[in-house]
């Protein structure tokens, strides 16, 4: 069977959002193997479900024939972004930067082949730290007109709050990056998300003015609900792809119970399924749409962590909807039974597992009947547990419709 074009297949699933040459683009991917480029500023320790999408994109690519280059933002980082956000970024050491890069790698990894001649993974910080100011101005500053970078996007979120000259270098030193890509590997393409779509042109348009070279840009979806809200935001903040940040389980129930109207998307987005397939699972209807999200949950689990957290996640899910606690896979708390003493307040337990930011927020859930011990809805706020609520050394916490939580008596 013949090869389809990849910018057809990313057109399909729903990842591209805009382009700045459509046709020159797909004919491109169509005639030649291109190297492109996505940026990932090593902000976090870890990567979250947002960076998901262009992992998943760069996938995609490679396996039609196409040359990834990941990379880090080891420079880039020491400045920050200014696009989304109300206040300027703290400024890290290089020591942390360089961990939490190590960290970005072990995932790419997951998704990539990084041998010869396949995918590359380079840092911005060996080509933008020993940079001399002067001579970067002269090089790369003449080319930007400051009237026009303050109509991009980026800037104008911050231009109330202020913006520094700090974070205004931002779009340059990105800009920088594509020039240098495609002057060491004949880079054609970056992609990013929509917000870096500023960025993307301001890159573009310096490597033709330096070196005459016509390169491409493309922007990705980001992950939106069916109400336009941008997704993978838990209780507990990001969705994060490091499983000590967001447990394999927690990261499994959070696709297990997203709203069926997103079934579809997610799956198109999230997964290597079929397109066919997905469409069919997207269409099914009533409860049948439940069997679509465990495909989903299982999918992104197997891909992120592996396929035997996929597993355990699923059967703890299982067990739990269909009203079993006994699963050893449900997320456990161990509690000593010093600490519990003669009892402990069912808000100070929640406290200990984790389960509530504040004991406002316990008060606020006892108080609209949000919270169940051992399957018995909790009414009063003072109310406390105690050994004998305890069976077999375990006892179930339940918060809300879907979150459960064993404490285990040790």
């Amino acid at each position: 069977m013949e090869k389809r074009n990849v910018f057809d297949v990313l057109k399909e699933r729903g990842y591209i959002e805009q382009c700045t040459h459509e046709e020159e683009i797909r004919d491109l991917l169509d005639k030649e193997s291109v190297t492109f480029y996505i940026g990932f500023d090593p902000t976090a320790d870890s990567l979250h479900i947002g960076h998901y999408i262009q992992i998943m994109v760069m996938s995609i690519m490679q396996q039609h024939g196409h040359r990834p280059i990941a990379l880090l933002g080891g420079g880039t980082t020491m400045i920050g972004d200014p696009s989304d956000r109300t206040g300027m970024r703290s400024v890290m050491t290089q020591e942390i930067i360089a961990q939490n890069a190590e960290n970005f790698k072990k995932v790419f990894e997951k998704f990539l082949d990084f041998s010869e001649g396949k995918a590359i993974m380079d840092n911005n910080a060996e080509w933008l730290l020993p940079l001399n100011f002067l001579e970067f101005m002269r090089e790369v500053g003449v080319h930007f007109s400051v009237n026009r970078m303050l109509t991009a996007e980026c800037y104008k979120n911050r231009m109330e709050q202020g913006l520094t000259f700090f974070e205004f270098g931002y779009m340059l030193m990105q800009s920088y990056d594509f020039y240098v890509l495609n002057q060491k590997y004949n880079c054609k393409m970056q992609f990013g998300g929509n917000d870096q779509w500023s960025n993307i042109i301001g890159g573009i348009e310096l490597t033709r003015k330096k070196s005459g070279e016509q390169v491409y840009g493309m922007t990705f979806s980001l992950l939106t609900n069916s109400e336009g809200k941008k997704m993978g935001k838990t209780e507990k903040g990001a969705l994060w792809l490091d499983r000590n940040k967001t447990t394999p389980y927690e990261f499994y129930q959070y696709w297990r119970n997203i709203d069926d109207a997103d079934v579809e998307k997610c799956l198109a987005l999230l997964t290597f399924i079929p397109i066919d397939e997905v469409r069919r699972l997207g269409a099914l209807k009533g409860s049948e749409i439940n069997k679509a999200k465990e495909i989903l949950a299982y999918e992104v689990t197997k891909l992120i962590h592996s396929e035997e957290d996929a597993v355990k996640a699923q059967e703890a899910a299982r067990a739990l909807f269909g009203g079993s606690a006994d699963s050893e896979n449900i997320p456990a708390t161990e509690l000593a039974a010093d600490e519990l003493g003669d009892g402990m307040t069912v808000i100070d337990l929640m406290v200990k597992a984790n389960l509530i930011k504040s004991k406002s927020e316990g008060r606020r859930l006892i108080e609209q009947s949000g919270v169940s011990i051992n399957d018995n809805i909790v009414d009063d706020i003072g109310a406390t547990v105690s050994k004998s609520d305890f069976e077999d050394g375990k006892l179930m916490i339940k918060k809300g419709k879907k979150i459960y939580h064993r404490i285990k008596l040790s």
